[in-house]
């Protein structure tokens, strides 16, 4: 049998998944709320206005960074 799913690096973690997935649909099977992260791909800042084109491959490097509200205490 064909390998049916690629392997990508997540964070520093080898992720294992079908191919051909939009980035959306890779963060969704992470789990990740689109709205309060921002990703790292391939060593460059992607905008989200490019996540819907982009197909994750195999051996991409992805970094997950999750954006934390708030602001400084007295």
């Amino acid at each position: 049998m064909a390998d049916s799913e690629i392997t990508l690096q997540v964070n520093g973690e080898p992720f294992r998944c079908p191919p051909g997935l939009s980035l959306p649909q890779l963060l969704e099977r992470l789990g990740l709320n689109p709205r309060l992260i921002a990703v790292e791909y391939n060593g460059e800042i992607l905008h989200r206005q490019y996540w819907e084109g982009t197909t994750v491959q195999e051996r991409d490097r992805l970094e997950i960074v999750t954006i934390v509200g708030g602001g400084m205490g007295d």
